[in-house]
């Protein structure tokens, strides 16, 4: 239970210093000003303001939802023209996979038409062109999770068997960073090294992950995981094989800290794996 109240506590703090991770981005529209402003400017407003403007931007439903309802009413319609593919980008960009597209489109073509789904598979194909499985998951993941995975951890890859994202959460007071791992993705053995001090903590966010100390058995992080990690002592952490895996990373103020990277894990141990839950 302390466990849980720590994180509750972390997460409402981070909501409170960082309202951008948290909030919602407004939705805005110009498209009927670009397109019609001219022509039809009392439509051009209507569609920019109060449509997209209002009623895209309602708490009741994420922008996933409403693009998901969008485009299935649109291909029950059989309008399978520019303004599909338009909406088919628009889902894409709140979040949509193309592993979720295409069982919607499947599933809808059972109500709305077989000729229907066939229009919409040939521009959703067109607008997810570029996606990847990799990419899929990666955004599936992120549904999971309160905070962004973040960019690519190129500064340290050169640590990491796999690749790795990281979020900076906060700089103040206490550094705390978001940690995301790929499947079957850890970091090397390392030392966080101080003179006074120091050590790192680490809270399970999503997923599920591996921490390990030298000379002891793995330990199995989940969301509300806490690990306590001293100076000086030998460790590593990642996700496990099947699952994405997100951490914070709180830094301990310490003096002259440091950390010291050292050997990667080998494929042969890390396979061997078994939990102390």
């Amino acid at each position: 239970m302390k466990q849980r109240i720590v994180l509750v506590a972390i997460v409402a703090l981070t909501a409170v210093n960082t309202p951008l991770v948290m909030a919602q981005k407004k939705i805005e529209q110009t498209a009927g000003r670009t397109q019609l402003g001219e022509f039809a400017p009392k439509f051009a407003q209507l569609n920019d303001d109060i449509l997209f403007g209002e009623v895209w931007n309602r708490p009741g439903l994420a922008p996933r939802e409403r693009s998901l309802i969008t485009v299935a009413a649109l291909v029950g319609k059989g309008i399978v023209d520019s303004s599909l593919g338009h909406h088919l980008q628009f889902a894409k960009d709140n979040g949509v996979t193309r592993t979720e597209m295409a069982e919607l489109l499947t599933h809808i073509a059972f109500y709305a038409g077989w000729p229907n789904a066939w229009g919409a598979f040939r521009l959703a194909k067109e607008v997810w062109a570029e996606a990847s499985d990799s990419t899929d998951a990666k955004t599936a993941f992120q549904r999971e999770m309160i905070f962004p995975v973040g960019e690519p951890n190129d500064a340290y890859a050169q640590y990491f068997t796999g690749r790795s994202y990281l979020a900076p959460v906060s700089d103040r007071q206490v550094r705390i960073a978001n940690v995301t791992f790929e499947p079957r993705c850890r970091n090397h053995w390392h030392i966080h090294r101080a003179t006074r001090g120091g050590g790192q903590m680490l809270i399970g966010v999503a997923g599920r992950g591996w921490y390990q100390e030298e000379g002891q058995p793995a330990q199995e992080i989940l969301p509300g995981t806490v690990i306590h990690i001293p100076a000086g002592v030998k460790h590593w952490h990642g996700a496990a094989a099947d699952s994405w895996f997100a951490h914070l990373a709180v830094e301990i103020e310490g003096e002259n800290t440091s950390t010291e990277w050292l050997e990667p894990i080998s494929d042969e141990v890390y396979d061997a794996l078994e939990p102390v839950r």
